[in-house]
């Protein structure tokens, strides 16, 4: 896949199908709307592009209502790049593109600057300053335009109807199973391998701490799910937030990987949520948590035995 930053690579994107959106998470709803891109511009044998921004628009209009991202921009563009999509344009949102009106946008960018052949939008699709352009507006403007429009209607999984939102409220509720289903895969996040207190080593479950997670971070408890590292991936139990054992009330996000050897300092880990075991528990002895530890890795080494192959 071609990842244009900025319009500055007409070859790659001019005359295509496009749709255009944040694509946060790239959950099942957005990959509806993905393969039904790329079917279209398969049809017509023209490039399935995608029109993303970076950062969120929000976050300069209302910094302080912008929601916690569930991906950063290069785990957006992998999973982009997996629907099959020919190129993605990453505009960097700036103040100049959020003030254009809904006719700007669409005569200057859908049309002049891509000068899309088709587009493919959700129901509940805004553009243009003030998010004044409905896909309503957008149906009007391509038809005066002779543009093709298709309309993808919303996914619904297990009687939710998949949006970021409503993944966002299921990890921050640390339902990180249901959140998978509405993604289509488990809940990812990076994080950086930095110094703790190693008090893990010392007890027999040495711990990865995390820090420099730019995405939103599940509840506090216990999970199972997989550590990937330098391409290698492992069985994981996960703790998020504080240690009351040891009386540490410091939030962390410390990763245990099974059968794992070696120095994981300053390196990059990608850390997959599979299912939530349990609360943070403050035990009256190392011993009772040590005999804890054990079960929670069992759990988490069995979850991930059991998922399919690949």
């Amino acid at each position: 896949m071609n990842v244009v930053h900025g319009l500055n690579a007409p070859h790659a994107y001019q005359g295509g199908f496009l749709s255009i959106g944040n694509f946060d998470g790239v959950h099942r709803g957005h990959q509806a709307m993905l393969a039904t891109l790329v079917r279209s511009a398969a049809s017509r044998n023209v490039p399935a592009v995608v029109f993303t921004f970076d950062p969120h628009p929000i976050s300069l209009l209302r910094p302080e209502h912008a929601p916690p991202a569930l991906s950063t921009i290069s785990r957006r563009l992998e999973l982009i790049a997996e629907s099959g999509v020919d190129c993605t344009i990453v505009y960097p949102t700036d103040h100049r593109l959020l003030s254009l009106t809904p006719r700007e946008f669409f005569e200057q960018i859908v049309q002049g600057e891509i000068a899309a052949a088709g587009l493919v939008e959700g129901p509940n699709f805004f553009f243009g300053h003030h998010r004044a352009g409905t896909i309503d507006t957008l149906r009007e403007y391509c038809g005066e335009a002779n543009i093709g429009l298709e309309i993808v209607e919303p996914v619904v999984v297990a009687g939710r109807m998949v949006s970021s939102s409503e993944i966002r409220r299921l990890i921050v509720a640390g339902d990180v199973s249901a959140a998978a289903e509405l993604l289509g895969a488990p809940y990812v996040l990076r994080g950086v391998v930095c110094h703790g207190s190693e008090r893990g080593r010392t007890i027999g479950f040495p711990t990865a701490n995390l820090s420099e997670v730019a995405t939103l971070i599940p509840r506090d408890g216990v999970y199972a799910g997989r550590a990937v590292v330098a391409g290698q991936s492992y069985a994981a139990a996960m703790n998020v937030g504080p240690n009351p054992t040891f009386e540490e009330q410091q939030p962390k996000l410390e990763v245990h990987l099974l059968d794992f050897e070696g120095d994981l300092y300053d390196q990059s880990l990608r850390v997959e949520f599979l299912q939530r075991l349990r609360d943070t528990t403050r035990f009256d002895s190392l011993e009772l948590l040590c005999g804890q530890l054990r079960r929670d890795v069992d759990q988490a080494r069995s979850l991930v035995k059991a998922l399919p192959a690949g």
